[in-house]
């Protein structure tokens, strides 16, 4: 068995109460959604013109990317540039859609894609300091019961060995995952 397809668990987790930041979506639709993602609250509109943008200056100052799949052959030739810093919009992550309103409404609330790192680590904010306990736990129970539900069904024996929680400057407090569960 590889050790490694057990590693490549990866998907998205709806955050109960948000990371804390502000996400800036950018939505690359034909004009007759430009309206429709205006009021779901994107912040960044268009369809040729923002792909010209992108490419022409290099422009990336957003955090996600929703597209529709008719615009997809577009903005396939973003992937040099977006591809590089996960902005991409991609089918499994739900950026990909005739559903722009929904899609937009889920990134601002606290969608967010996880993936583990080579050595099987998955790094993801959670929430801020100034988050009071009850919202932070909620975070960190959606997070585990998330990782836990698209576990691959090969995994044999205990399949998270640790979980900690760090601030960005501070020592890691060492979670008991059966309290998760």
């Amino acid at each position: 068995m590889n050790y490694k397809s057990l590693q490549n668990v990866r998907g998205i987790v709806q955050l109960p109460h948000g990371n804390g930041k502000k996400v800036r979506v950018l939505v690359i639709a034909k004009a007759d959604k430009h309206a429709e993602a205006r009021e779901a609250g994107a912040d960044f509109v268009g369809s040729e013109d923002m792909i010209e943008k992108i490419q022409k200056e290099k422009w990336t100052d957003f955090d996600a990317t929703v597209a529709t799949p008719d615009m997809m052959k577009e903005v396939g030739k973003l992937g040099p540039i977006l591809g590089r810093k996960g902005l991409m919009p991609k089918p499994k992550a739900g950026t990909v859609t005739n559903d722009i309103a929904g899609a937009v409404k889920s990134l601002k609330s606290g969608q967010m894609e996880y993936r583990p790192d080579k050595t099987g680590v998955v790094h993801l904010g959670i929430g801020k300091i100034s988050f009071d306990q009850a919202k932070l736990l909620d975070n960190l129970k959606a997070l585990y019961q998330t990782i836990m539900r698209d576990k691959p069904s090969d995994a044999k024996g205990e399949y998270v060995k640790s979980l900690f929680v760090s601030p960005t400057m501070g020592p890691g407090i060492r979670i008991n995952t059966k309290s998760l569960s």
